[in-house]
């Protein structure tokens, strides 16, 4: 889960212990688009239409990111370099974090992870309504997401290289949108107006059930209850040889 905690994060500096060396990148035929990768972000790509076609929230939303759209760019860089064959695991978080996600692009995207170490690139475009206690700076983010400091940091002391993570897992959010109230607030789904509210998880219900099938995921790992719930929901009626068989949280 991108957590509300990310608003107490301070200023991003490397991590103390020596920079982990990245294995140099295979040559890829950049005229043939993997099927799969580019079927995955047109999946993307229609459920943040669907999102958007949503009436406005009202209060106590005040402000709404759509990264899908701003960052597209970095997001589709993390796409083609790390989602090009099937996935056994799926780590999936709840939203985008006003720190995270909302800069890069990325699921659990704190920028120097993002940067550094994934060596994601790609403009970040301005959101076309911007709060201005939380502006979007892209990848020259300089703020920390606690959550995802967390969750890279833990991946790349396992897994120095990230293309060893990535050949069998992938990382996904249930919702692609961040939602902030006047303050400035970082607000989870779980603060929305019930009805609306309902409405948008219906919609991500049906996207990460796509998902999953699309990848061939067997196992989907929450981080934290509220994914494993809604994990849970929209993938509970695929038993045995359906589209993912076990459900398991982090938190």
């Amino acid at each position: 889960m991108e957590e509300n905690r990310a608003e107490t994060a301070g200023t991003v500096t490397e991590p103390v212990t020596e920079p982990v060396p990245v294995a140099e990148e295979e040559e890829e035929d950049e005229d043939e688009e993997d099927d799969d990768d580019d079927l995955s972000r047109r999946r993307e790509r229609e459920q943040t239409v669907l999102c958007c076609r949503l009436p406005p929230f009202g209060e106590p939303v005040s402000h709404v990111y759509h990264p899908l759209d701003y960052a597209w760019e970095p997001h589709c860089d993390f796409v083609r370099r790390y989602c090009r064959t099937p996935k056994r695991v799926l780590f999936l978080g709840m939203n985008p974090g006003p720190f995270g996600m909302a800069q890069t692009g990325v699921p659990f995207g704190e920028a120097w992870h993002v940067r550094e170490w994934l060596r994601v690139v790609g403009g970040v475009k301005k959101p076309p309504s911007e709060h201005p206690k939380r502006p979007v700076l892209g990848l020259a983010c300089r703020r920390a997401e606690v959550s995802g400091a967390r969750f890279w940091g833990l991946v790349r002391t396992l897994c120095p290289d990230p293309r060893l993570f990535f050949r069998h897992c992938f990382v996904h959010n249930h919702c692609p949108l961040l939602f902030l109230a006047s303050s400035g607030r970082n607000l989870p789904p779980t603060e929305l107006p019930p009805a609306q509210r309902d409405r948008l998880m219906g919609l991500c219900d049906q996207a990460l059930a796509r998902t999953v099938g699309l990848l061939g995921v067997g196992l989907v790992v929450g981080v934290g209850r509220y994914a494993e719930r809604r994990a849970g929901r929209a993938l509970g009626g695929a038993g045995p040889g359906g589209a993912c068989d076990h459900v398991k949280s982090s938190g």
